[in-house]
């Protein structure tokens, strides 16, 4: 089973690190023409070359842009042009007490997890849908289902494009068009090391903070270890190819089998 996503463009919002950036390299790799995109011009073109000095045979251009906006929205889709594969890949988090978190933060994680994707959707989905074939993932988490009492709000948020997705996905029925969520687990980027010490030793070794987080925090996880973001990418790529032609309107995890129940 050969992924070939040839002849494709793909936008990957928050591409410049982490899960996004996994994503990214390996749509690449899988042959789409895809979109690097930031809030900084200078972050992007440095990745952009990072990315295809590990490759050459990758093509990626620059779409720079807060996604958080409409005119940063605008300036990404003419920087990316036709989008054939949207990934919702922006997102912000962080613990707060439940009782602490204000309503300016419950807004703020509204606006960047969630409605950031809405709007590129609602943009993107018409041209997908008239040219017969298109796909739009979003990126959610665990904590869509599994509610971490230190980031209520994040939770929220992802929760939140679960629902977007399958709206989505039917409004898209029967067009060639298939939107899903990736329900992403507790994944090694280096802001999820920043936030593994928020909540552990800040002198203890990584690898033993990093076991000390999913023991205390995350003990549910089959996989026990924080997943690598390239596992997630991989499970976005096929999402993206014509060969997922079959799935759409569902939540697809990658969670490690943190989530405890026997369907998705």
């Amino acid at each position: 089973m050969r992924i070939d996503l040839t002849g494709k463009t793909a936008l990957v919002t928050g591409s410049t690190q982490g899960i996004g950036r996994a994503i990214a390299a390996t749509l690449a790799d899988a042959g789409a023409r895809v979109a690097v995109n930031g809030r900084k011009p200078d972050v992007v073109a440095s990745v952009i070359a990072e990315l295809t000095a590990e490759s050459a045979d990758r093509e990626l251009i620059a779409a720079p842009g807060d996604v958080t906006t409409e005119a940063g929205t605008t300036a990404v889709l003419e920087a990316t042009g036709d989008v054939d594969v949207l990934v919702n890949n922006l997102g912000i988090f962080g613990a707060t007490p439940a009782l602490e978190i204000t309503d300016e933060e419950w807004r703020r994680y509204f606006e960047v997890n969630v409605l950031s994707a809405v709007r590129l959707t609602r943009e993107t989905l018409p041209g997908m849908t008239q040219r017969g074939w298109g796909r739009v993932l979003n990126i959610a988490s665990d904590s869509a289902v599994v509610t971490p009492t230190e980031m209520i709000h994040y939770g929220m948020s992802k929760t939140a494009l679960l629902a977007v997705s399958r709206g989505f996905a039917k409004d898209a029925a029967g067009t060639g068009v298939t939107v899903n969520s990736v329900l992403a687990g507790p994944t090694h980027t280096g802001g999820v090391e920043d936030f593994v010490y928020e909540l552990v030793d800040r002198s203890l070794p990584w690898d033993e903070a990093q076991r000390e987080f999913m023991k205390v925090h995350r003990p549910q996880s089959l996989l026990q270890r924080l997943i690598e973001p390239e596992e997630i990418a991989n499970m976005v790529a096929y999402l993206s190819s014509p060969l997922a032609s079959a799935t759409t309107g569902a939540a697809v995890r990658v969670d490690g089998g943190y989530i405890d129940s026997i369907v998705p």
